[in-house]
């Protein structure tokens, strides 16, 4: 398949972001933190990769975690990526891009939080909390990155 490059645009197009990625796939977390932050289900695209950003000075970053942050744009609040404090990994929020075609909503994390109210109706793969830290979060580390 290849890396595609997507362009992606905060609300008030102040923040434009361009990134890679291998597999263009929908994610969602369902942790306190992310329902909190995008008030809803943080929807991302994981993996991206070459982020070059434009607009940096409206990108603000809230440490939420010891292993993770997440960016915004400090004039018009959108909710733009959660990435590790490395800066190696990024999960770039799905409502910045435009035109996204035919992706496939695959993976749902931290399924144990998600408030009984609401429910996908296709099927994913579905990780607790403790799964998902098990499998990718440091040793040390506790819930809602």
């Amino acid at each position: 398949m290849g890396t595609k490059r997507l362009q992606a645009k905060c609300l008030c197009g102040g923040v434009r972001i361009d990134a890679n990625f291998e597999k263009v796939e929908v994610g969602v977390c369902h942790c306190e933190t992310c329902r909190r932050w995008t008030a809803g289900p943080f929807m991302a695209i994981d993996g991206a990769s070459n982020v070059v950003a434009a607009g940096t000075d409206l990108i603000e970053t809230y440490q939420s975690s010891g292993w993770g942050e997440r960016g915004f744009c400090r004039v018009c609040g959108t909710s733009l990526f959660w990435r590790s404090k490395d800066g190696e990994h990024y999960a770039m929020s799905a409502m910045l891009f435009d035109g996204l075609g035919d992706v496939r909503l695959t993976q749902e994390i931290f399924i144990d939080s998600k408030p009984s109210w609401y429910a996908f109706a296709n099927e994913t793969e579905k990780m607790t909390g403790a799964e998902f830290f098990a499998q990718f979060a440091p040793q040390q580390e506790t819930p809602n990155g």
